[in-house]
């Protein structure tokens, strides 16, 4: 996946005209990563906290404080970023591709495979660009692993483990709600560890999910009525390589996070791994035998990087890409995660 093209390269493109539509932290993390490209307008802002949008407003003083999505569309946007509860992703998006305007949303799009499916089926019918904020994907360490497992310098890959450990949990109280956040530490963290996978990977087909969901140390039924606050996965791919991931809410991890992805091939291995219990700095190397060497270390300005591609392609006029739809392919490994 190539990176957002600079602002020089879109000096004969259309300037996006976007809305957002959330601006807490992430919304505005976002909103500010897009203006550093030079060539969107924000037109339209709302949040369901005035605060909030007056905050996010000082960014983009000429933007229009609204009061709701249906206010963003009626301005004339050329695209939206949602960044709003998790319970109203699919709804929202479906309500923007239906008026014809490109979406870009946090993730999870859907709570579950029929609501990501029902995203793409409005993204489809409108021909509009559709994308997720999987940002882990735009790190330079792991750009450059997988460029290296796709020419093949690591031989044939079987296996892959991933890790996201965050000693801390969320601060908002709908993310411990099954019915609005669609599950716990696995809907939050575990999802972008498939995306990485299978994005790394190509997207081999999953012929089988095993999983173990835990809440307070004890073990959860299949779907659970409770979000789980740990949780273990292991899906055996179509080219025999088996991946297995682990991640949680408030662990004991003697740091703020624990976040790794190595991929483990026949000529070499590579991993990605934070620095530090760091949340944003990471370094990636590559290792052959008891030998390292760096492929990219901090710094490195990665966490706007989807919403900057997703804005150059919307300015070179992109429409629905055949590659959104592979977010129903990892929709339906949370699921089999989820056993529902």
């Amino acid at each position: 996946m190539a990176l957002a093209m600079d602002a020089e390269n879109h000096i004969a493109m259309k300037r996006p005209r976007l809305g957002f539509l959330g601006v807490g932290w992430i919304g505005r993390h976002r909103m500010e990563a897009v203006l550093g490209t030079g060539f969107v307008d924000i037109v339209a802002i709302a949040d369901a906290s005035d605060e909030m949008a007056q905050e996010a407003g000082k960014l983009a003083p000429d933007a229009e404080i609204v009061s709701s999505l249906d206010d963003i569309l009626d301005a004339g946007v050329d695209g939206v970023v949602i960044a709003t509860p998790s319970a109203l992703h699919a709804e929202q998006a479906i309500q923007a591709l239906d008026r014809g305007v490109a979406v870009f949303c946090q993730k999870p799009l859907g709570r579950t495979a029929a609501e990501v499916n029902a995203v793409l089926e409005a993204a489809r019918a409108a021909d509009k660009l559709l994308g997720v904020d999987f940002s882990y994907r735009f790190t330079e360490g792991m750009q450059k692993i997988r460029e290296i497992v796709h020419a093949g310098e690591l031989g044939r890959i079987f296996a892959v483990d991933l890790v996201f450990h965050n000693a801390y949990g969320p601060d908002k109280p709908w993310f411990y709600e099954v019915e609005k956040s669609g599950g716990g530490c696995v809907m939050d963290l575990g999802v972008h560890l498939v995306d990485l996978a299978l994005w790394t990977l190509d997207f081999p087909a999953v012929v089988q999910v095993s999983s173990a969901l835990y809440a307070g140390g004890e073990r959860l039924v299949a779907q659970p009525a409770r979000v789980e606050d740990y949780a273990v996965a292991s899906l055996d791919l179509e080219t025999t390589a088996c991946v297995q991931l682990a991640c949680s809410w408030k662990l004991q991890a003697g740091c703020d996070a624990i976040i790794s992805a190595a991929f483990y091939g026949t000529e070499g291995g590579a991993m990605l791994r934070n620095v530090n219990g760091s949340f944003y700095d990471f370094v990636a190397e590559r290792y052959r035998g008891t030998a390292r060497e760096i492929l990219a270390e901090p710094p490195d300005a990665w966490g706007g990087g989807a919403v900057r591609d997703w804005a150059g392609r919307l300015a070179a006029g992109a429409g629905f890409e055949d590659d959104a739809e592979r977010l129903a392919e990892v929709a339906c490994v949370i699921d089999s995660i989820y056993q529902r």
